[in-house]
C-alpha cells in the first residue's frame, strides 16, 4: 500500500500523543523492529524497539512533565516524511520550562517509521 499524506498524520499524531502521554509502549508502535532513531545526527542512532523503549523511558518518562505539543507542518515526498513541531515541557534535570522546535525527518518502510532524524533547538521559557 502506497504511503498517504493522511497516514502519515496520523503516525505523527500518535508519535505526538506517545510524547505528550508519555507512553514509551506506545512510541514504539509507530516504528519497525528494526528502526534506527537518531535524536542526535552527528551520534549513532538509537537502535531497534527496545532501544527506542528504553530511550523514552529515559528521556521523556524520566525527564520530562507537563508536555505539550503541535503539529505546525507535515511535508511527504515518496516513502519520506518532514514534520516540523514545537513541544513545551518542564525539564526534569534542570528544572526549569523549555520551548522546543523541531523537524523531524522519518524514512517509512510500509505503514511504519524505519528511520528518524531530528533537528532542533531549544530555549528556557518562563
Amino acid at each position: 500500500m502506497a504511503l498517504t499524506r493522511q497516514h502519515v498524520r496520523e503516525t505523527v499524531e500518535t508519535y505526538i500523543r506517545a510524547w505528550t502521554t508519555q507512553d514509551p509502549e506506545l512510541i514504539v508502535t509507530v516504528f519497525t523492529e528494526s528502526a534506527t532513531y537518531h535524536e542526535r545526527v552527528l551520534a549513532a542512532p538509537i537502535r531497534d524497539r527496545d532501544g527506542i523503549r528504553a530511550y523514552w523511558q529515559s528521556k521523556v518518562v524520566e525527564g520530562q512533565r507537563d508536555i505539550e505539543c503541535d503539529l505546525l507542518s507535515l511535508y511527504v515526498d515518496g516513502e519520506v516524511a518532514i514534520a516540523e513541531w514545537e513541544a513545551r515541557f518542564v525539564d526534569v534535570v534542570h528544572g526549569v520550562r523549555k520551548r522546543m522546535r523541531e523537524v523531524a525527518i522519518l524514512r517509512f518502510e510500509g505503514q511504519l517509521i524505519a528511520g528518524l532524524r531530528e533537528y532542533w533547538t531549544s530555549e528556557v521559557i518562563q
